[in-house]
C-alpha cells in the first residue's frame, strides 16, 4: 500500500484512515492523494521564473545576513565580552 520510505507512507495512511471514517458516516466524499506537491508540466519559462525569483531572493538574503554578524562582533566589543 504504501513504500517503505516514511514520507510517502503517512500521507497514505491518513488518506485510507479518512477515507474509512467518511465510509462510516455514510458520506460521498473521498479524499485524494499525490505524490508530487504541485503539478510542475513542462513549462521552461514558468522553472525560469522561479530559479531567477530563488536567486534573486538568496541574494538579498545573503546581502543582509553578513551585517548581522559585524554587529553583533561590535556589541561584543564594546561590552567587553570575553566569549566564554
Amino acid at each position: 500500500m504504501c513504500s517503505s520510505e516514511p514520507v510517502n507512507c503517512f500521507p497514505v495512511l491518513v488518506n485510507t484512515l479518512s477515507n474509512t471514517f467518511l465510509r462510516l458516516f455514510n458520506s460521498t466524499a473521498r479524499f485524494r492523494v499525490w505524490s508530487e506537491l504541485f503539478y510542475m508540466g513542462e513549462n521552461p519559462k514558468l522553472k525560469n521564473y522561479i530559479f531567477f525569483g530563488l536567486f534573486a531572493y538568496l541574494l538579498v538574503l545573503a546581502a543582509g545576513l553578513p551585517p548581522l554578524f559585524a554587529m553583533s562582533s561590535v556589541e561584543d566589543y564594546k561590552v567587553k565580552s570575553t566569549g566564554c
